[in-house]
């Protein structure tokens, strides 16, 4: 099976058909994917200005797609061994009990659902990376009560997600499962007084869509 590296080396190759280099950057998503693959491809695409459906993209296009997912990847691979040496310093002083961010980073690994999108045609429009370094921020900083992504405060609780846990925060404006470590307990127990609203959702991306395709 192909790596991420691997794949992304096709996906540049003038050589290669473009059949074969839009296949290859699809497949990078099934090795990272921040908003889950289908959101993250939906994502890609309205950035790089071609459509998802495009079957003989501008390789240009699809290049500028691949440099954004590995810029994000990278983000996210400097965390990863941030988080791995904190773990392994944390059982060498006798912590051995994982903790909330432990629980949640279970749910992300390889990199797939890290702020995880349940419609894949609601997502942040910030470059991934920019999105992934302000999460990070409020993983690494004392919970709050709003969006780490978008600072909105219309959060409502899904109780049936598509992912793991399959039910939690669910952003009203950008679109995203906000990671329950990033909140207060205060802020959750508000949240679950709150349905989910997918008119306000729906609406949100629209208007994202008509701002970068203007």
């Amino acid at each position: 099976m192909a790596g991420f590296r691997s794949l992304a080396r096709q996906v540049r190759d003038p050589h290669n058909d473009l059949a074969l280099r839009r296949y290859s950057l699809r497949k990078c998503l099934e090795r990272f994917a921040p908003y889950g693959h289908r959101a993250t491809w939906d994502h890609l695409c309205i950035r790089a200005g071609f459509g998802p459906e495009d079957r003989s993209p501008d390789p240009a296009r699809l290049e500028a797609a691949l440099d954004e997912l590995e810029e994000a990847r990278a983000v996210w691979l400097a965390y990863e061994r941030d988080f791995a040496a904190r773990r392994k310093q944390e059982k060498h002083d006798g912590l051995r009990r994982p903790g909330v961010i432990d629980d949640w980073h279970r749910l992300t690994w390889g990199g797939h659902g890290i702020a995880w999108c349940d419609d894949p045609s609601v997502h942040p429009s910030a470059p991934l990376d920019a999105v992934l370094r302000r999460l990070i921020a409020a993983l690494e900083r004392d919970p709050g009560d709003l969006c780490p992504v978008c600072d909105s405060t219309d959060i409502a609780w899904e109780p049936e997600l598509t992912h793991e846990p399959f039910s939690g925060p669910l952003c009203e404006h950008c679109g995203i499962v906000v990671p329950r470590p990033v909140l207060t307990a205060e802020a959750l127990m508000r949240i679950r007084g709150r349905g989910r609203q997918p008119a306000l959702l729906a609406a949100a991306g629209m208007a994202a869509a008509s701002a970068l395709s203007a």
